[in-house]
């Protein structure tokens, strides 16, 4: 962990510009109470230090599935989708998702979800539904990772600090229940994923 180094989340990647938004799936926490608790006793922690974007309980996610930018894409389209969505996911049980103690990646620091599987099974319903109403599905189906930020890295620096106090955290696991997933309207204009929703979609409870 000494060697390891933090980088800046917040390079413009390609496509995106101040004030561009861009349709995605995420699994979304609002009612999550208990999730909140945890993020909250992580970002206590976390808040002394400095070249972090802590990320606030509205805004805590689990990215699944882009679809592509608004400017590009009709919105009839999108709502075919969101249609054919609701048919598949319609078959895809609702699940418990387990957050314990989060890790460091170069960028963030994040929690990895357990079971993973079960939200790989929502990701390939939604996939399946991209397909019903286009011919080719965006982003690689390989390398999916169920993930929720708690924090994002702003500058370059050493990631040993952010271990120090990840580690002086006592804090039991929480398991919150997944019961839909939203398309939203994302934009990153201010060092942070925010959004606006689009559909939400049940799962098969």
């Amino acid at each position: 962990m000494s060697q390891q180094r933090m980088a800046d989340h917040w390079w413009w990647r390609p496509g995106w510009s101040v004030g561009r938004r861009f349709y995605t799936w995420h699994l979304t926490f609002q009612h999550a109470g208990n999730v909140h608790q945890l993020a909250e006793t992580y970002r206590r922690a976390l808040a002394g230090l400095p070249g972090l974007n802590l990320i606030p309980d509205r805004w805590l996610h689990l990215t699944m599935q882009g679809i592509g930018f608004t400017d590009e894409i009709p919105e009839d389209e999108v709502h075919a989708i969101v249609h054919a969505a609701r048919e598949r996911l319609a078959e895809v049980p609702a699940f418990d998702l387990t957050l314990d103690r989060p890790g460091i990646t170069s960028e963030a620091i994040r929690w990895e979800a357990q079971p993973q599987e079960p939200a790989a099974a929502v990701r390939a319903a939604i996939r399946r539904a991209i397909a019903d109403v286009w011919p080719t599905v965006p982003e690689p189906e390989d390398g999916f990772a169920a993930h929720v930020s708690i924090a994002y890295s702003n500058v370059q620096g050493p990631a040993q600090p952010i271990a120090d106090a990840l580690a002086r955290v006592e804090a039991a696991p929480v398991t919150t229940r997944v019961e839909t997933a939203e398309l939203i309207v994302l934009g990153r204009d201010n060092r942070m994923y925010e959004w606006e929703p689009f559909g939400s979609v049940s799962l098969k409870s």
